[in-house]
């Protein structure tokens, strides 16, 4: 039988999010004996090209815009006439809905990751609509697993879960905080809405009012880009925060999460949250909100600290806790590593991708003994 021939179709190389991921995921397929070759309809920042060429993987990008879906269709499917692949992978809803699309008119089975817990409600329609032109749904948690039945009406027998993380035992270890040296909480995302980075100023003003002397002793920094930037920036100013750092995009994530003490994710919306995950590898307590798969994989008060998301009077508190006490925070941050080192390690990540290439292949065999 000839290999699977799989056509895995993102949005764009957008660094950050879903693509970053994708060199482990398609090493497990080369490794089950699939050709893989990637499509980006479009470029937009180009940051994840970096990651994708150091791991030797293929690919080609459309020019077209971020909403240009016409031109992005048409350009696939001259790509997919010309590469004739036996499956197609998708990610995010622009490229799930056009592969459905160019899956149904070539007769090519379809298999799309959710690994977002908001979708936009058009996307959310959308997507119910076309449900069942992919064949296999990949959730990136048992969290995200559980909204996709929910909220597309899928049955559970079309979703397997994949989480798009493992842990790296070789990743650089964060160090305790001296006694003459600033704590430093760290945080990796978009400046958007749903990460909760608002939230996290309000509770740093809390905290400025509240217990001047303690904000002085912590820093927080934020590393991402987006929209929110200038909110944020003004939100600090009006609040009297003066100890937060919007610390931009963070090409060395890993080193990032080295160089601080603590980890917070105040968002409203999440899946897995895979910076979380690495803050956690990087031995770093973190105090994270409860939406998705972080209020699992956070053992409350073990590894670290779970607060209502939107409660700034919570998050002051947890903020609070740990910057008082860096010793307890190291502790704590030790055992998250341990934890998450055990619960996403590489063996489970790859038995759980050989999993679904096993039911691909049953797939086309079936196919082959029909015909």
């Amino acid at each position: 039988m000839t290999p699977v021939r799989i056509a895995y179709i993102i949005n764009s190389l957008e660094g950050g999010g879903a693509a970053l991921p994708v060199p482990a995921v398609i090493r497990v397929m080369r490794e089950a004996g699939a050709e893989v070759k990637l499509f980006a309809l479009s470029r937009r920042n180009g940051r994840a090209a970096a990651a994708l060429e150091a791991a030797g993987i293929v690919y080609e990008v459309c020019d077209a815009g971020k909403s240009d879906h016409l031109r992005a269709s048409l350009w696939l499917w001259r790509q997919l006439k010309a590469y004739r692949p036996t499956l197609l992978w998708t990610s995010l809803t622009q490229a799930t809905v056009i592969g459905q699309l160019l899956g149904a008119m070539m007769r090519v089975p379809v298999v799309s990751w959710q690994h977002n817990a908001f979708l936009k409600p058009a996307n959310r329609a959308l997507l119910a609509v076309t449900r069942r032109l992919t064949r296999l749904w990949v959730a990136d948690s048992e969290s995200v697993a559980e909204l996709t039945r929910t909220r597309l009406g899928i049955d559970p027998a079309r979703i397997i879960v994949w989480p798009l993380f493992h842990a790296d035992p070789d990743a650089p270890v964060a160090k305790a905080c001296g006694p003459d040296e600033i704590f430093r909480f760290g945080s990796l995302g978009r400046l958007h809405p749903n990460k909760g980075y608002d939230i996290l100023v309000q509770a740093l003003g809390r905290l400025a009012a509240d217990a001047p002397e303690l904000s002085q002793r912590f820093q927080v920094l934020i590393g991402g880009e987006g929209a929110e930037h200038d909110r944020l920036t003004a939100l600090a100013r009006d609040l009297g925060v003066t100890n937060l750092t919007l610390a931009g995009y963070q090409s060395d994530p890993r080193q990032f999460l080295a160089g601080v003490h603590a980890y917070l994710q105040p968002s409203r919306a999440e899946g897995l949250c895979i910076a979380a995950h690495e803050a956690m590898q990087a031995g770093l307590p973190t105090v994270v909100s409860t939406v998705g798969e972080m209020q699992y994989s956070v053992e409350d008060r073990k590894t670290g600290l779970v607060v209502p998301p939107g409660d700034v009077e919570a998050l002051a508190g947890a903020i609070r806790s740990l910057a008082e006490d860096p010793a307890r925070a190291h502790a704590m941050g030790l055992a998250a590593r341990q934890h998450i080192l055990t619960r996403f390690s590489v063996s489970r990540f790859n038995a759980a991708g050989r999993l679904i290439m096993d039911q691909v292949a049953g797939w086309r065999q079936s196919g082959e003994r029909s015909a």
